[in-house]
């Protein structure tokens, strides 16, 4: 298999963590993904393996909301990396805010772009739209980054 899955399982997580922003859920919610890509193993040796997990793990974060219990979100703000200088944290503190200004469709191409460092051909797959859709949304998102860090005076 061409695929590195160790490589590809931190990058899951902060994915399902993306979706949930819950630690142990996502923690989950990546084994789960795993479990699932194995046990097809019609699909494992043919497609797009990288794809198939993001869809994978995209479903199950869905069908978490589908339940009808309520999840904790007092962890919306953990994991924030800890710096020791003060102005790296407080970077880091304003990107995440004006990211989660932006729509969520964004917000994932962001995440998977610059967060998970994948190609735009990875996230064409992922998300089943077109290279140049992709390159359009990284592109407004970015846009749309800069006019609000602009409009906070972050320089």
């Amino acid at each position: 298999m061409s695929l590195e899955l160790n490589d590809q399982y931190d990058k899951i997580y902060k994915y399902c963590y993306f979706k949930v922003k819950n630690t142990q859920l996502a923690e989950d919610l990546t084994q789960e993904t795993f479990l699932k890509f194995f046990s097809q193993n019609s699909y494992i040796n043919r497609g797009k393996p990288l794809a198939y997990l993001y869809t994978i793990a995209k479903n199950l974060c869905v069908d978490v909301y589908k339940k009808p219990e309520i999840l904790s979100l007092d962890e919306s703000l953990e994991d924030i990396p800890a710096q020791n200088d003060f102005d790296d944290l407080e970077t880091n503190i304003t990107l995440k805010q004006a990211v989660q200004t932006l729509p969520q469709d964004l917000q994932e191409v962001i995440f998977l772009r610059f967060i998970n460092d994948l190609s735009v051909s990875e996230i064409s797959n992922i998300t089943g739209l077109s290279r140049f859709a992709v390159h359009r949304k990284i592109k407004n998102a970015l846009g749309n980054l800069k006019s609000i860090l602009k409009e906070e005076d972050f320089s």
